[in-house]
């Protein structure tokens, strides 16, 4: 893939098509990352060995992605790390149901960002999308708080520990209550596929420094806003349960007016890029043209092919693609066969390569579906298996939520021994300035997944025979084990993230082609929600299915009455099948070219370059 030569081809202006918000092109002193530093250099700490230049640049995106996602990721995991516990103690509803319902909720979270992809590219662009998003993200919070704070929109309390004999929420109750939770959903669809996008597009793909920055981008982006999430897991879920929910709503409410108002305070030094027409209509058209011309002859020279002239490419900033040899059979959409130029029946050898590689990601999206079900067990049964169990530390009580935290603590911490010392280390070898490709690195967290479940299973296994021995099945009552007994299975879904997820969202940024990065962002959370979805559909059938035929089934309302050791064998067995299909589709990939020849610039600079290590101290230059 080629960038044109523009009209704006000086280097004091970026090369990717980036504009200010006037649209008019971005002057590279004046916008992205560095201009913008004031508001937050303070916010992440920069190594002083870093030269300033690129601690400015770093500040592009702490800025406008990690102050704004630390309080969304706050406002979002608030709720839905402690969800199912409302929904059981104050909603009354059983356990299945209750975390149908949660997951239910999270899956939309994550498939709306599809629309909010859908519209930015094809016609707000990603800036007054995410805007926009936002304020219905800010009025669904705001709604949600007054849910959980007025007595009107809540059922009378209930003590009993048979759920199914406390007063059920009326019609109206529930229907704010989810009405509320599914605004937030729809804002999420704006915000969600844009925020990471935004933030990328801060990053020059045509200046080896910056692309440079770009390859570690993902890693400290999700490091940011993880701290929101740790916050939620631990401050949030204990007022939650401890002080109100009504604060516990309030605080992330408040925190999220606050990150919109910060982002909108940078807009003047913000990089943009330019909607480029519908993504879905585009794929639309050569899909469509390619089977209407399906009896006609591929040419072997790719020169016949219809593609418009540089300078159409240069003038709007965009970029042509040259023909690949796979998924041959889409490139008859741009054979010519008459003088017409119907966009339904003839396209452009670009439009034809951008759904090759939109179409070549779906094999390895559906890889993702496995993992991210796992996901969903985090704030669902992994949290009710800490209902039953000894939270007590001295005379404080831990929240079952917030062993969730040990997830953003261990994502955290592997992230930056990932980023700052094996990717060091492996790219001597690899001479890959990534260290080993995204494929590989979604690999290994795959492979964790199994080892997640497998834990899982043994830990609930050991659980349920502790109660058995001190009588407590038929009750439902507290097994005396401490509530740590289950932090190796959070650590290690944290472990898993921080390959696994990482890698999953550069992947998909950066395997899809310049004009459909949000929806390629969107790629990333689709996989959450349909696992999400995947998981509602597994508990109730497995819930359904265990219980025929008078057998007491294996996920009941009260856990030391079920079988979730075997749910979760159940879920590494899964993992282990998808490793294989996952094994197999990655095998026969093929990653997109660079945008520009800034990679190899890198990659070469790095197997030139000799890096000298005298008392702790490297050499400036690289």
């Amino acid at each position: 893939m080629t960038m044109e030569e523009g009209s704006v081809g000086s280097e004091e202006y970026t090369q990717d098509g980036t504009v200010n918000i006037k649209g008019k092109p971005a002057l590279r002193s004046k916008s992205g990352g560095w201009k913008a530093c004031s508001f937050v250099v303070d916010m992440i700490r920069i190594r002083s060995s870093e030269k300033p230049y690129l601690a400015l640049k770093y500040c592009a995106w702490v800025k406008m992605d990690a102050v704004y996602e630390v309080f969304e990721r706050m406002a979002y995991y608030g709720i839905s790390s402690n969800l199912i516990l409302y929904l059981t103690t104050k909603l009354h509803q059983g356990t299945v149901k209750s975390s149908n319902n949660v997951t239910n909720w999270v899956g939309t979270s994550w498939i709306t960002p599809i629309l909010g992809a859908y519209i930015a590219d094809a016609h707000l662009g990603r800036y007054w999308t995410f805007v926009i998003a936002s304020t219905i993200y800010l009025s669904g919070m705001c709604l949600l708080t007054l849910a959980v704070s007025l007595p009107s929109l809540k059922p009378p309390q209930c003590f009993d520990k048979d759920i199914t004999k406390c007063g059920k929420a009326s019609t109206l109750q529930l229907a704010v209550f989810y009405g509320a939770l599914y605004t937030l959903a729809v804002g999420t669809g704006g915000t969600k596929p844009n925020i990471s996008t935004i933030g990328a597009d801060q990053f020059d793909d045509f200046h080896p420094k910056e692309k440079l920055h770009k390859l570690s981008f993902f890693n400290w982006w999700m490091f940011s806003i993880f701290f929101g999430t740790l916050f939620a897991n631990t401050v949030l879920v204990y007022i939650q349960d401890n002080v109100g929910w009504s604060l516990g709503y309030a605080l992330p409410t408040l925190g999220l007016l606050v990150s919109i108002m910060i982002f909108l305070s940078g807009t003047p030094f913000y990089r943009h890029k330019v909607p480029a027409g519908s993504t879905f209509t585009r794929m639309a058209r050569v899909i469509v043209a390619s089977f209407s011309k399906w009896n006609v002859p591929i040419p072997k020279d790719t020169k016949e092919f219809y593609e418009l002239d540089v300078e159409e490419y240069a003038k709007k900033g965009t970029y042509r693609i040259d023909s690949t040899p796979n998924l041959r059979f889409l490139d008859k959409a741009c054979v010519k066969t008459s003088s017409t130029n119907n966009p339904w029946k003839l396209c452009t050898v670009t439009q034809v390569e951008e759904t090759k590689q939109m179409l070549k990601m779906v094999p390895i999206l559906m890889a993702t579906f496995v993992p991210s079900t796992m996901m969903a067990q985090v704030n669902t049964l992994f949290v009710k298996q800490g209902t039953t169990l000894d939270r007590h530390v001295g005379s404080f009580k831990i929240p079952p939520a917030s062993l969730g935290a040990f997830v953003t603590i261990s994502l955290l911490t592997c992230i930056v021994l990932y980023d700052r010392v094996f990717v060091r280390i492996i790219r001597r070898f690899t001479k890959n300035p990534r260290g080993i490709r995204l494929l590989q690195r979604m690999g290994i967290g795959i492979v964790l997944h199994i080892l997640v479940m497998t834990v899982a299973s043994i830990t609930e296994n050991y659980r349920l025979k502790v109660a058995r021995n001190h009588g407590v099945i038929e009750s439902g009552a507290q097994v005396p084990l401490s509530i740590f007994i289950l932090l190796p299975q959070f650590i290690l879904m944290g472990t898993a993230d921080a390959f696994l997820e990482v890698a999953k969202i550069e992947f998909f940024y950066d395997q899809a082609p310049e004009n459909m990065k949000s929806l390629g962002t969107a790629y990333s959370s689709v996989t959450l929600g349909v696992g999400n979805f995947i998981s509602s559909f597994l508990l109730s059938t497995v819930a359904r299915v265990t219980q025929e035929h008078g057998h007491r089934g294996w996920i009941l309302n009260n856990l030391n009455e079920s079988h979730l050791d075997y749910y979760y064998a159940f879920f590494a067995l899964l993992n282990f099948l998808n490793l294989i299909f996952f094994l197999f589709v990655s095998r026969f990939y093929v990653y997109r070219a660079e945008v520009s020849d800034s990679i190899q610039v890198l990659a070469k600079e790095l197997e030139e370059k000799k890096v000298t290590v005298s008392n702790n101290y490297v050499n400036p230059k690289d």
